[in-house]
């Protein structure tokens, strides 16, 4: 019998997360835990280094709440809408204090996780020639391929020390599966010192045993389970709720000015207890409004005999 792994979200983070850390918390479009963000930030963690390929809405209010010294990422906005109001006037401004930045393309980041997964001294990319990222970040390096075909450059491992990831759902041992839109969650987890899955759901382990290649990220490298329904909202979770397009779009207003960003953390993350809260906040109604309009199924197959 495997050793439940099971924690709350609460404990998972206090536990998990130290002042200083590296934590990546990703999925791409999809599956982005708001929830984890979100408690971050209520248990006041800082100096924190924050790596993500696409960071949006989490961690503008992430560094909105002063969890965080530096960012490390590829693309930041607010995806089809505008800008992250919270990160650009901590660069502009340096207020309330400076934030660091390092800055690659979505591959570099891509290979960063995977140099890191794979203890790799570095990761070669082609596709910095001509742009001027080398310019702007000193550790895009170039390199002369030991094979004689010219000239690539170089990116370092990126090796979080907390990875955290949403999925659909894992059993209590850790072993988490992912269907729909993936990104770079598996690369992050095996890179990272510390992995934290946040799903929608926990079942039994013959669950994930009858359906092993949906799982992304094995239960060996995982310290928690955290069961937290709704918690990558306003992102989405295939087949369980859609992503909340109108949050997106109110969010444009409220990261233009510090005294609205402050005032919705207040209202929506200190003032709350937890995820559960936040979903009752959101009320039964709108949660309702982005539940799937019905089944999709995708077929299934006979691991026992193939016809």
């Amino acid at each position: 019998m495997s050793t439940s792994k099971v924690a709350t979200m609460h404990d998972a983070v206090a536990d998990l997360i130290r002042d200083g850390d590296t934590v990546a918390i990703e999925g791409f479009t999809h599956l982005i835990s708001f929830a984890a963000g979100h408690e971050i930030i209520r248990q006041g963690k800082r100096d924190l280094t924050l790596a993500r390929l696409t960071p949006d809405l989490i961690y503008d209010q992430m560094i909105a709440g002063g969890v965080a010294r530096k960012l490390i990422f590829s693309w930041l906005g607010n995806p089809g809408v505008g800008g992250l109001g919270a990160i650009r006037r901590r660069i502009e401004t340096g207020q309330p204090a400076p934030l660091e930045i390092e800055e690659y393309s979505h591959f570099g980041m891509v290979g960063r996780y995977t140099a890191g997964a794979a203890n790799l001294p570095f990761y070669p990319i082609r596709s910095y020639f001509e742009t001027d990222l080398p310019v702007a970040n000193p550790l895009i390096r170039e390199i002369e391929s030991p094979y004689e075909d010219g000239k690539v450059y170089a990116v370092p491992p990126l090796k979080p020390d907390v990875a955290i990831v949403h999925a659909q759902r894992a059993d209590a041992a850790g072993n988490t599966q992912v269907w729909g839109l993936l990104g770079c969650q598996k690369e992050a987890a095996f890179a990272a010192e510390r992995v934290i899955v946040v799903v929608e759901e926990l079942v039994d382990e013959a669950v994930t045993r009858a359906d092993p290649n949906r799982t992304i990220i094995p239960g060996l490298i995982v310290e928690a389970v955290v069961v937290e329904p709704f918690g990558a909202h306003p992102s989405y979770v295939q087949g369980a709720y859609d992503r909340d397009n109108r949050f997106y779009l109110d969010w444009d207003a409220i990261t233009r000015d510090e005294d609205s960003i402050q005032a919705w953390l207040r209202e929506w993350v200190h003032d709350l207890d937890g995820r559960a809260s936040y979903v009752e906040k959101l009320g039964a109604e709108r949660v309702a409004s982005l539940r799937p309009a019905g089944p999709a199924p995708s077929g299934s197959v006979n691991y026992g005999e193939y016809r």
